[in-house]
């Protein structure tokens, strides 16, 4: 038998509020109930990517994949060469993580 939602709570708040409320909602993905629901009972409420940040994590990953490909060239010629440019690329992989969390 199906146990959904049945009950209805209501609160009042300012309409900055709302809109504030309604804006987090739908940048995480989420309806504006099942938002304040996980909010109110601290369930993890994750942010979804804008275009804009798929954009630049996908040119982040390119310009790692690239100065990895540098290093590699480089490794047997120029060992402190090869070991600046590895640096950088966990550099960028570091700031990756960072972007993912």
């Amino acid at each position: 038998m199906f146990k959904g939602k049945s009950d209805l709570v209501k609160f009042r708040c300012s309409i900055y509020e709302k809109k504030l409320l309604t804006i987090k909602a739908s940048s995480s993905g989420l309806s504006l109930s099942e938002y304040i629901r996980r909010a109110v009972f601290d369930k993890e409420i994750t942010e979804r990517f804008s275009e804009e940040h798929i954009k630049l994590y996908k040119m982040m990953i390119k310009y790692h994949n690239n100065f990895k490909a540098i290093g590699n060239m480089y490794r047997k010629r120029n060992p402190k060469l090869t070991e600046s440019v590895y640096a950088l690329a966990n550099e960028i992989k570091a700031h990756l993580k960072k972007f993912q969390s």
